[in-house]
């Protein structure tokens, strides 16, 4: 750990030189906001304390590196940039990609974007965590990556004029956000085109419409949950008030492509579902020390239920789903989720910046941590082949809706 600890801090001060503060995308990251609300005993830092301390070291060789840049270092050094470089190395150093340090402005972006509400390009975008390649989820209808024709599975390739692949997603979201009327200039590589498309994208405020519900033919209930934020547990919730009053029989939760979010959401909106005093989801940090989250609202779901998965399906998404199968009170239908179990959380610091630290793993009620290996569906069916690069699907040719439907409808019986 030491000489991770080490090279990850002169590694950070060799790249503050590189380190950009632009703003860019949309994505969202999976965390549950505030402090962390017990602080480690005494016993579990004894270990720690007793490890050799790096400090001195680690300070005795920044300063003679300070000393060598200043004295031979060709161009102006930006004391801010050469800071923030140190703290992005020093949190790379854990060699976890979910791990992260916010500057004050990417810090702002992420509170924005968990509110619903955002200036960028309205796109999800994703990471390859062993590739680093950045790859568009789907960009939000009539969004301005939307209208300039960005499509599913486009790979980010460039952001004004720099390649991004293996690049901290933060930093790059960061980079696709900005004032609505700016714009920013996107470079993509698509399946089936020999060249790179470069696009110039004008942001604007994006409203992320987390929630969108209707009612199909035979009384069944269709909710779409894109990401589990702040807003979404109100607008969930009146989504089932409103299908309920419409004579609801049966009801499918299509959470494909839905990259997670917060935790505090998908466990109030779990609340909804599951009878009262029921595990939603427990979680274990590094001492072994585990927490565990209950349903706490009276109020059960008691129709037929089926739930849409697939490889894009993350974390909040994976602990509704996991829950939903563990009891037993859904049928998960779709192909295997994307395989996140573990827990961050973003931590304020007292300058306006923030730290993201991966600080436990999750497990579904019957204990399960699906971490690199996902929920794997009751009912498997692929996406056809035709259909994967469409924004928008028709319902009529979702097949994977449609067989959601036929095995609610057997349910339903």
């Amino acid at each position: 750990m030491k000489k991770n600890f080490l090279s990850g801090l002169l590694t950070g001060l060799a790249g503050a030189f590189l380190v950009v503060t632009l703003i860019g995308g949309a994505t969202k990251f999976n965390f549950n906001n505030g402090f962390i609300k017990d602080s480690p005993s005494k016993e579990d830092v004894s270990a720690a304390e007793n490890e050799d301390n790096p400090y001195e070291e680690i300070v005795e060789k920044l300063n003679l590196m300070k000393m060598l840049i200043d004295a031979y270092y060709l161009d102006d050094i930006n004391t801010d940039d050469f800071a923030t470089g140190i703290y992005k190395g020093f949190v790379q150093s854990l060699d976890d990609p979910y791990s992260t340090y916010y500057t004050k402005e990417e810090y702002s972006n992420l509170l924005e974007s968990s509110s619903g509400v955002y200036h960028g390009i309205g796109a999800v975008v994703s990471q390859d965590v062993k590739t680093g390649v950045i790859t568009v989820v789907k960009p939000y209808k009539n969004g301005p990556a939307y209208k300039v024709g960005l499509l599913p599975d486009d790979i980010i390739y460039k952001v004004e004029g720099e390649e991004v692949t293996g690049m901290d997603l933060t930093e790059v979201v960061s980079k696709m956000k900005g004032k609505a009327g700016t714009k920013v200039k996107v470079s993509i590589i698509r399946e089936g085109v020999s060249e790179p498309l470069d696009f110039t994208i004008v942001r604007q405020q994006i409203n992320i419409p987390t929630i969108e519900y209707e009612m199909l033919q035979d009384d069944i209930g269709y909710i779409l949950i894109s990401e589990f934020d702040d807003i979404t547990i109100k607008q969930f919730n009146e989504a089932i008030k409103d299908l309920e009053d419409k004579g609801m029989k049966g009801l499918v939760v299509d959470v494909r492509d839905n990259p997670g979010g917060l935790l505090d959401a998908v466990v109030h909106m779990l609340d909804r579902l599951l009878a009262e005093d029921l595990v939603i989801v427990y979680t274990e940090d590094k001492y072994k020390k585990q927490e565990h989250l209950y349903a706490k609202n009276p109020d059960i779901f008691d129709k037929p239920l089926v739930v849409l998965i697939n490889g894009n399906s993350a974390s909040a998404a994976e602990i509704f789903a996991g829950a939903i199968q563990d009891y037993e009170i859904g049928t998960i239908v779709g192909t295997t989720s994307f395989g996140k179990g573990i827990v961050q959380k973003v931590m304020p610091l007292t300058d306006g910046t923030a730290l993201k630290l991966t600080i436990s793993k999750y497990f579904t009620p019957k204990g399960r941590n699906i971490h690199g290996t996902g929920i794997v569906p009751d009912v498997e069916v692929e996406l056809s082949e035709e259909l994967r690069q469409l924004v928008t699907i028709p319902h009529d040719q979702d097949n994977q809706l449609q067989k959601a439907i036929e095995v609610l409808k057997e349910k339903m019986k």
